[in-house]
């Protein structure tokens, strides 16, 4: 007998594979045959073209894999392909969007543009600023924030530490309620109770207890999130070391969830920023700086623009004005964003190893 030992064959269990750069070849086919497509039946549309080089990709990237790779990983493909084809389909006008925004915005956008009201200048004529709309934008969030931060903060303890029964349930659906409200509702209630009951006038403290309306449910809905995430752990063990439940939550699950809060604000922040209905309902707007919110109508970003956008017809220094404060608007929202995620990280459990 051979003292020779037979090595049994190598079985592959993984069969054909295409390359890392096939998706990116079929891509780049497909746009190629979708323009030829488009120019040979005489399509002017990008949209059009857009599409035809979308639908070519997913059935070349199915047709292709099906033939190499099976019938199961080309259902993979197919399913991939769909998620970037739906990806791209909803970045390119948010591109778009802030790229028009940007290049007709850049024109006017100056440090004079910012540092300056519309006074006496007219609607057709050039110069003119965004300061008093500014102004107005940030104490008429700013008071809305002030209103809808403590009462969105403490219902969700409520509804997290507390809720039980029919009232928690009574509250929890008037949340849901208050959360599909139209910005235009929350305007006329404003303008029935505090301007035709109470005859208080416009001004920006009426803006900001629409605003506040609009804010509240997105503030009980994150906060409340965050705390359930809060492992039920760390309330026993605080409990069980005779610390009573008010201490618990403001030592022990606050702190813990502070992150996700604070982004949740900062977000539902970012929300009423843009808001038009309920400013032009009960601030009006004012071509001059108003400071104080408590008193006449008063100027905000979004009144701004729809005013020097009706004011424009379409050309002219006004509608220079209204690209640009929408630029301010956008990049305004964009750095409160910013902020929420760095605030999320910097405040985030730290993990060991």
């Amino acid at each position: 007998m051979s003292n020779a030992t037979l090595s049994p064959q190598r079985s592959s269990l993984r069969g054909a594979t295409l390359p890392k750069w096939f998706a990116w070849a079929v891509a780049a086919g497909s746009l190629a045959l979708g323009y030829a497509i488009s120019a040979a039946v005489g399509l002017n549309s990008d949209i059009q073209w857009a599409l035809i080089a979308a639908v070519l990709f997913v059935i070349g990237s199915y047709s292709i894999s099906a033939k190499i790779e099976g019938s199961r990983q080309a259902k993979d493909r197919i399913a991939t392909s769909l998620v970037w084809v739906a990806f791209l389909m909803a970045l390119i006008p948010l591109a778009s969007l802030l790229w028009e925004t940007v290049e007709r915005g850049v024109k006017v956008l100056d440090g004079y543009f910012l540092s300056h009201s519309m006074g006496v200048v007219a609607d057709a004529e050039p110069g003119g600023g965004i300061y008093h709309a500014i102004l107005g934008t940030a104490e008429q969030v700013g008071l809305a924030t002030l209103v809808s931060v403590p009462v969105g903060v403490l219902t969700a303890i409520y509804l997290v530490e507390y809720g039980r029964g029919r009232l928690a349930k009574a509250v929890t659906f008037f949340v849901d309620v208050m959360t599909g409200i139209p910005s235009i509702v929350a305007g006329l209630f404003i303008l029935s109770l505090w301007v035709l009951i109470l005859d208080m006038g416009p001004s920006g403290f009426a803006g900001s207890l629409a605003l506040s309306i609009l804010m509240i449910p997105v503030v009980v809905r994150s906060t409340e999130e965050m705390l359930k995430l809060v492992p039920n752990e760390l309330r026993e063990a605080s409990l069980a070391l005779g610390v009573p439940k008010w201490r618990t939550i403001l030592k022990v699950v606050l702190p813990t969830s502070i992150g996700g809060i604070i982004t949740g604000v900062m977000l539902a922040v970012a929300r009423i920023t843009g808001e038009t209905a309920p400013v032009l309902l009960l601030v009006w707007g004012t071509d001059f700086i108003n400071a104080n919110p408590f008193k006449d109508p008063q100027e905000s970003l979004p009144m701004y623009i729809y005013l020097q956008w009706a004011n424009s017809g379409g050309s002219g220094a006004a509608f220079d004005r209204a690209w640009a404060a929408a630029l301010t608007l956008i990049a305004f929202i964009m750095i409160l964003n910013l902020v929420a995620r760095g605030i999320a990280r910097w405040k985030a459990p730290k993990t060991g190893r």
